[in-house]
């Protein structure tokens, strides 16, 4: 149950960002363990003056089209889970888009059932989940 906002400068295309989302839910279902369908996802494009971000750090060197992901989880996944999940991401991007995997940054968040309500302001722990 992921939820991921997607930041990344404006100028893509509706189809570009299809794709990120697709190459995205691909990437969670075949290496995070998450069920089809579960798709929830923001794109944020603020303008150039505030998206500021280090082009060096931990990076041989990042672009103007640096995209972050930001994933809240609802159950832990190993560390293996997570290295591959990373590493498809990045390689299905280059591959589909041309993004190089230094312009990928990816920020994995944990929580629990409780501070999940899907709808109807039941917490997703009160569906017996």
């Amino acid at each position: 149950m992921p939820f991921t906002r997607i930041t990344l400068r404006p100028g893509f295309s509706n189809e570009q960002i299809v794709q990120i989302s697709d190459i995205l839910q691909q990437s969670l279902e075949k290496e995070f363990a998450v069920p089809p369908h579960d798709r929830f996802q923001i794109f944020e494009t603020p303008a150039a003056g505030l998206r500021v971000f280090d082009h060096h750090y931990k990076s041989a060197g990042r672009s103007d089209n640096f995209i972050q992901f930001h994933i809240t989880a609802g159950r832990p996944r190993s560390f293996e889970q997570k290295k591959n999940f990373c590493r498809t991401l990045c390689d299905q991007l280059n591959t589909a888009l041309d993004i190089s995997p230094d312009d990928v940054m990816v920020i994995i968040q944990f929580n629990t059932a409780d501070e999940w309500s899907f709808s109807n302001g039941r917490l997703l722990s009160e569906e017996g989940l």
